[in-house]
Formats: structure tokens, sequence, C-alpha cells
């Protein structure tokens, strides 16, 4: 059996809030990645319930958090199609991206509208 490994490594300022998030797999080579955020999710198997992770760094902007957040929901769309053939519960999943997307578009031509 093939065994694969990833490690993460967060450095914290004094308030431990993260400033830098590193990443490296056996199966992505020997360079250190770096992320400005993660969302881990694991399904216990003892308590049948999700344990989640989320971190973000603190030079990681609103709008670009909104937009991990957006593509997180992509990517569970397509792994629930994958996975379980359940077709109607992805295209909800991804309707409920194209209706993230436009309001996060909307918020930002206000927020460029809008005087300093």
């Amino acid at each position: 059996m093939k065994k694969s490994e990833i490690h993460f490594s967060i450095a914290l300022d004094d308030q431990h809030v993260p400033e830098a998030i590193s990443w490296t797999a056996t199966d992505a080579g020997k360079d250190i990645h770096f992320a400005k955020a993660i969302n881990i999710s694991l399904w216990d198997r003892n308590d049948s319930g999700t344990m989640k992770i989320d971190l973000w760094t603190k030079d990681m902007p609103v709008d670009e958090m909104k937009y991990f957040t957006i593509d997180t929901i992509g990517a569970m769309a397509q792994s629930i199609e994958t996975a379980t053939s359940d077709k109607m519960m992805a295209e909800k999943m991804r309707s409920l991206c194209q209706e993230l997307i436009q309001h996060v578009e909307e918020q930002q031509k206000r927020n460029a509208q809008s005087p300093l």
C-alpha cells in the first residue's frame, strides 16, 4: 500500500494570527508551497461528523476570501457528483456559486462607485 503525506506549517504573529501558511506533500515534489488560506474538512469516523480547520493569513483580502469560498463550494459540487452521481445536488451547488459570484461582483461595483 502506498502512503502519501501532507504537512502544513502555520507561522503565527504575537496575537496568534496566521502570517504565513506553507505546505509540502510527498506527491507534490520537494518544493515548499505557500497559501493565503486553507480549508480542511474531515469526516470523523468515530463521531460521524465533520471536523473543520479554516485558516487565512492576515494579508488575504476580503474579496479573495469570498472567491476562495465560492471556489471551494464549486469543487465540492464536482466531488459530490463524481462520488455519488447526484447531479441535482451538484447543480444546485453550482447555481449557488453563480449567485454568490454575482453578489460579490455587485458589491465590488458598489464599492468602486462609493466616494472615499
